[in-house]
């Protein structure tokens, strides 16, 4: 039985938009903890292992314990709701932060791996954050609601990288390493927002789901198998659009900063164009929810994808000392990355049943920390071996062959429409 039977249409409403409220806040706190942590990892990593070879390890190990978390945060919001599975996920991230300190502290390299690993794991609850509020709208507010809630890491944004020379201060008046302040944040902050979810998110969002579009008819039906659900064409689609998206904007902005700095940029230049990308990537995401409302998933995808294209082959063009042509180039991507991000939530939502939902969503979760991490190492690789330039032109060539592909399957998802009555509305 649903939580929302019974109740009117006002009054559910009104319920919706405070969990809404909720999950935005919990974004907020959760993004600015792990954005604090994961700042300084590579400083904290070359100041343990005192080899620059090995910087990058932590960062690769938080991205790689998102993916862990977010196919076992899937699977358990899929059989216990999704209450249960941000709030553990948001308690591994704090005990992550401890394990780092204590890393810190005991001059350990692997101790602070490990940490870092399961400070990533924490960050799947951010991501998954956005499809618990699908799940309570029809497909007509849907993205709009996702939207608002990828908001949320705005905060995260702005004040995380903030928070990094005052927790320095505080670590140092504890008696702790100043580089351990970053990781007391996140105790802090992802340690309020497990505290608000598993308070706040009374119903679970699942029991507020949306009678028309949620696949409450189907509720009672064993969920298909994954490869079964992968071969839908919104599904597989929208995956792809979400994956692509993914990999371009980390393989372009991972080594814009270096790009930079290599040709005489300052710091507060590479600050600049950085703030432009991040200000794309999330601030713009309510009107990105609402133009996937009012036209469509696959619109807003192509438009998001079109965007990321400008945005290399602009990275690929610019003169290295022209920094206004890369801060429009990264401003383009971060937007163009966004538009997919919601647009491309919004349609896999939408492809699936109820029961299926968190276990599919956990998974592509899964393939886009993962893109992320093959993207982030292989763009050092290719920048040391033919340039910037060619990362650009890499970029937009995957860009190309995607868009095309989502053309193609424009015509599939038609074609499905028309012959059979799927679980979920198709929004294309």
């Amino acid at each position: 039985m649903s939580a929302s039977d019974g109740l009117t249409d006002s009054h559910l409403d009104a319920l919706r938009k405070r969990t809404v409220g909720v999950l935005f806040a919990g974004v907020a706190l959760g993004s600015t903890g792990h954005i604090a942590a994961v700042t300084v990892t590579s400083i904290v990593a070359l100041e343990l292992s005192r080899d620059r070879s090995l910087a990058g390890l932590p960062a690769a190990a938080v991205v790689f314990g998102a993916a862990v978390g977010a196919t076992i945060l899937g699977a358990v919001m899929g059989r216990w709701g999704r209450r249960p599975g941000l709030a553990a996920g948001y308690l591994v991230g704090v005990i992550g932060a401890i394990v780092a300190i204590a890393g810190i502290v005991s001059l350990s390299f692997p101790i602070l791996l490990v940490g870092c690993l399961a400070i990533g794991f924490g960050n799947s609850s951010n991501q998954l954050s956005r499809y618990a509020a699908a799940d309570m709208f029809p497909t007509s507010r849907r993205a709009s609601a996702i939207g608002i809630v990828v908001w949320g890491a705005t905060v995260g944004a702005i004040i995380g990288p903030n928070l990094v020379g005052v927790s320095g201060d505080v670590a140092i008046s504890l008696g702790l390493p100043r580089l351990s302040g970053p990781y007391l944040v996140p105790i802090v902050f992802v340690g309020i927002a497990a505290l608000l979810s598993t308070l706040m998110l009374r119903p679970d969002p699942l029991q507020l789901a949306d009678h028309q579009s949620s696949g409450i008819g189907h509720a009672h039906r064993p969920p298909a198998q994954l490869r079964e659900v992968i071969r839908r064409p919104s599904v597989a689609l929208a995956v792809l659009a979400l994956i692509a998206g993914q990999f371009v904007m980390v393989l372009i902005m991972t080594m814009t900063p270096l790009h930079m700095t290599d040709h005489g940029h300052d710091l507060a230049a590479v600050g600049i164009v950085i703030s432009a990308h991040v200000f794309g990537m999330f601030a713009l995401s309510p009107i990105s929810g609402r133009l996937t409302d009012r036209f469509g998933s696959l619109p807003v995808i192509a438009a998001g994808q079109a965007m990321i294209l400008a945005s290399a082959l602009l990275s690929a063009v610019a003169a290295p000392t022209e920094h206004l042509v890369l801060l429009i180039a990264l401003f383009l991507l971060g937007w163009g990355w966004n538009l997919g991000f919601v647009a491309g939530s919004a349609m896999l939502t939408g492809g699936v049943s109820s029961t299926e939902r968190a276990r599919v969503q956990g998974v592509s979760d899964a393939l886009i920390w993962s893109t992320s991490a093959i993207a982030s190492l292989g763009s050092g690789f290719v920048v040391g071996a033919w340039g910037f330039a060619v990362l650009g032109i890499l970029g937009a060539l995957i860009v190309g062959v995607v868009g095309a592909v989502l053309l193609l399957g424009r015509g599939a998802l038609r074609h499905r429409s028309a012959s059979a009555a799927p679980l979920e509305p198709i929004v294309d």
